[in-house]
């Protein structure tokens, strides 16, 4: 009997150290998305003004992708993509409204869960509100502290933050607060963004002490404006470096919230190594899309977009790709680029490879795993085309293949055509040029779009009849 028992005793102990092991292995992975943060608003992406050190950093120890893109050019349905790996034309919340993920869909967290993920999102979600199925807690996440609805994520100075599916109450005073929390402060005391990254913190700290991988979405605010604000938008405790600069002061703001965000960043690597889990920790940082012109912020001021047309809420490469970095120390080579076309759908199946849970992964999804690219082995799959649709003013579809890109917005008028090889910036129409390019791709984008019963495109307004009846 005792024979049995310690041999019983030692199966149990192997299984628990097998799987302990297994966890080990997998590495910690962090995704950090930052909210309306322009193509060129990093020093590695070609920024003059604002200063970006840690994240300058962070490229030369890993990889830029300067050919990423965001699910789409608003927040709501750029958030949608990523947790779904569904682009804008099959994904369910396909604008900004106030739509609820469903117990349908799969998102990436509840992916990783099974592989034994601890997993945790902290900032801003926008893909469920308050007692409904949507809540991150309802869709994978372990934990939650934040922002449920993105209106009231415009306010950096809210009367309460969620943890899980709870208020929890702040000490700022409402000038005026809307019904979803948006709104102005007369009393200033907690800025959002310091208790999320705080809380962020913290979490990783009581993570790391586990026997299990985690992965956490940090999906921050700054810096998008305090729309409910006006020209004062731009909220920032201080301005810091930028105080004495001869700026508006909207641009004042806009720079230290991104300064402020990246010396977060330096905390948040540093974290990782006093916790000694640098080298087992993936880290991937990027923003939901373009740079915006709310708050009283100029984007053409820092050059924002840099080399690219357009801003938040366009179709142009301007309002969707996005500065992406990937490190991960051992596996992603240091100072390396990588121009392989890809976008948030993406994401799901990357990171189910990197967590080796691939089956995990509904059929259904548009994305492909970029681990290929991010660590040199193995064949990357490539895209036959990526697509974005986009409802508001108006309508608007895009669909890039290789080097092509066609865009239609607004949706009623003629698919204009360009070749970003040759014309970064989209200035130049190639469409008379290359008819039947724009038929084969107004073919994909029509091949791409599924039609939606609460997202539907403006239908062309009926020619009117100008003939005179007979007498």
């Amino acid at each position: 009997m005792h024979l049995l028992r310690f041999a019983a005793f030692c199966a149990l102990f192997l299984l628990t150290a097998v799987a302990t092991a297994e966890a080990a292995e997998k590495p910690n992975i962090i995704f950090v998305m930052a909210d309306d943060l322009g193509y060129g608003d990093l020093g590695s992406f070609g920024q003059q003004k604002i200063a970006t050190p840690n994240l300058d950093e962070m490229a030369r120890q890993g990889m830029r992708m300067t050919d990423f893109y965001a699910g789409c050019t608003v927040c709501a349905p750029s958030r949608c993509v990523l947790m779904t790996g569904l682009h804008t034309g099959h994904c369910f919340i396909r604008g900004n409204a106030k739509d609820n993920l469903r117990p349908s869909d799969v998102t990436v967290a509840e992916v990783l869960k099974k592989a034994g993920y601890q997993t945790a999102l902290i900032g801003k979600w926008g893909l469920g509100h308050e007692g409904s199925t949507g809540v991150p807690t309802r869709q994978g996440f372990d934990y939650f502290f934040g922002y449920l609805d993105q209106t009231h994520a415009h306010n950096y100075y809210p009367t309460f933050l969620m943890r899980n599916e709870e208020r929890v109450p702040l000490k700022n005073v409402p000038l005026k607060e809307g019904p979803w929390g948006q709104g102005i402060a007369k009393e200033k005391v907690d800025y959002s963004h310091d208790l999320c990254f705080d809380e962020a913190m913290q979490w990783i700290d009581g993570a790391a002490k586990k026997d299990a991988p985690f992965f956490l979405y940090l999906s921050l605010t700054i810096p998008h404006a305090n729309n409910e604000a006006g020209k004062a938008g731009m909220e920032v405790p201080e301005y810091g470096q930028y105080a004495d600069k001869d700026w508006p002061e909207p641009q004042k703001g806009h720079a230290a919230m991104i300064s402020r965000m990246d010396r977060d960043l330096g905390k948040l690597f540093a974290k990782l190594k006093a916790d000694g889990i640098d080298d087992n920790t993936l880290v991937i940082f990027t923003s939901d899309n373009g740079p915006h012109r709310e708050g009283g912020n100029d984007p053409d001021f820092a050059d924002s977009n840099g080399p690219l047309q357009g801003i938040k809420r366009s179709l142009h490469e301007g309002g969707i790709r996005v500065p992406t970095i990937v490190r991960w120390p051992g596996h992603v080579k240091a100072g390396s680029q990588s121009d392989w076309a890809g976008a948030f759908w993406d994401v799901m199946p990357t990171l189910a490879a990197v967590a080796g849970v691939t089956d995990e992964v509904p059929s259904d999804i548009d994305g492909v795993s970029f681990l290929p690219t991010i660590t040199g082995k193995g064949a990357q799959k490539e895209h036959d085309y990526l697509y974005w649709a986009f409802y508001e003013r108006g309508g608007a579809q895009a669909v890039r293949q290789g080097d092509w890109k066609a865009i239609q917005q607004p949706i009623n008028t003629p698919v204009r055509l360009y070749n970003l090889k040759d014309d970064l910036g989209e200035e130049h129409n190639l469409a008379a040029d290359h008819p039947e390019k724009v038929a084969e791709m107004t073919k994909m984008m029509a091949a791409a779009y599924s039609p939606s019963d609460s997202w539907k495109f403006p239908q062309p307004k009926p020619k009117k009849n100008n003939a005179k009846g007979k007498n």
